[in-house]
């Protein structure tokens, strides 16, 4: 994967720049420690850079241009935003994702740019092989340090979060801790909300290790490594293994066996918030025992009558359906946009 950054560096820019620091965000009153944008790092190569492709955020496939910052202390938090706009789409990605981590955001950051919309991509704690090591707790806390950024250096006037896989359930998780950079949240679009406790459960190992991790848990080592064939992707200690894994653990927050109830009382608070869930009817993760159709509906009325949008055979990153995913995300954005959405502080 190769990310192309670049900006122009002529004055009018500089200018723009000038001119966009010196106004007041909507946020100003709750968010405190606004400062200059020092932190944003913009890289330019003037020789290869024509005036055609200085229009968009993507240079050729799987080479975009934009901005490259970091949004917090620890090294890993970096991100990555095409397009210079006061309305940001968020990206979370899900388990061993990163940069480019599914095969609609190339089109999505350029149908984004066409609606002044930004595109942000970043990396957490989780990101990677991290997960095992990671939590929901954790990722949320990240998430908001970037909030936090794009509304006191980017003078932010709302975001839009896009969640696939796990990150469905971080911004689940993330819009239930009340934080103040929540408030920001526009709206949360749910790409592939699937229960990994329910793939896992059709993996040969997964049983006693579960039994092994709750074991471990028990004996206060809940940050102990698990044994390598608990998960072949990356390491994961006793606690995130169990949370992944195990009834109501968790990070079980969208498996079919749960009552009306329980999934309300998980996903509930999320009918503040616009949502559309967007579910592929081919995820190679949901068992074929799972009504996917039943299921969808149910999770729509759980979070509160959102929005379902449902992809005949799309797979599980949506890579086979990248037109309908683009349309559906985009088009939900356009309907709402940050005019037709409610002013979160009133």
């Amino acid at each position: 994967m190769n990310l192309s950054l670049s900006s122009a560096t002529s004055s009018s820019t500089v200018s723009s720049s000038s001119s966009s620091s010196s106004s007041k965000s909507w946020f100003s009153g709750i968010v405190r420690g606004r400062s200059d944008r020092s932190g944003s790092v913009k890289m330019v190569n003037n020789s290869t850079a024509s005036t055609s492709e200085a229009s968009g955020p993507v240079v050729r496939k799987n080479q975009f241009r934009g901005v490259l910052f970091k949004y917090g202390p620890n090294p890993i938090q970096v991100a990555f935003k095409t397009g210079d706009y006061k309305q940001q789409v968020i990206f979370i990605g899900g388990l061993t994702d990163g940069f480019l981590a599914t095969a609609y955001l190339e089109p999505l950051a350029i149908a984004l740019d066409r609606e002044k919309w930004s595109l942000v991509q970043f990396l957490m704690s989780s990101s990677y092989s991290g997960y095992g090591t990671s939590s929901l707790q954790q990722d949320a806390k990240e998430l908001d340090q970037l909030i936090n950024y794009l509304i006191n250096k980017e003078d932010s006037e709302g975001v839009v979060l896009l969640g696939h896989s796990t990150g469905c359930q971080d911004i689940v998780h993330y819009m239930g801790t009340n934080a103040a950079c929540s408030r920001a949240v526009r709206a949360a679009i749910l790409q592939a909300p699937v229960s990994d406790r329910e793939y896992r459960a059709t993996l040969p190992e997964t049983a006693s290790m579960i039994d092994l991790a709750a074991n471990l848990i028990r004996e206060g080592r809940g940050s102990e490594l698990m044994p390598r064939e608990a998960d072949s992707s990356a390491p994961i200690n006793a606690y995130r293994y169990h949370s992944l894994c195990s009834y109501n653990g968790d990070d079980d927050l969208f498996s079919s066996d749960f009552s009306e109830d329980q999934l309300k009382m998980k996903l509930g608070h999320m009918s503040c918030t616009h949502c559309q869930v967007i579910f592929s009817m081919g995820d190679e993760y949901v068992p074929d025992y799972v009504d996917k159709k039943a299921l969808v509906e149910r999770l729509c009325r759980a979070l509160g009558g959102a929005e379902k949008v449902e992809i005949e055979h799309g797979n599980h990153s949506l890579s086979n359906r990248v037109e309908e995913a683009v349309h559906a995300i985009i088009d939900f954005i356009k309907r709402g946009g940050p005019k037709g959405w409610d002013d979160p502080w009133n």
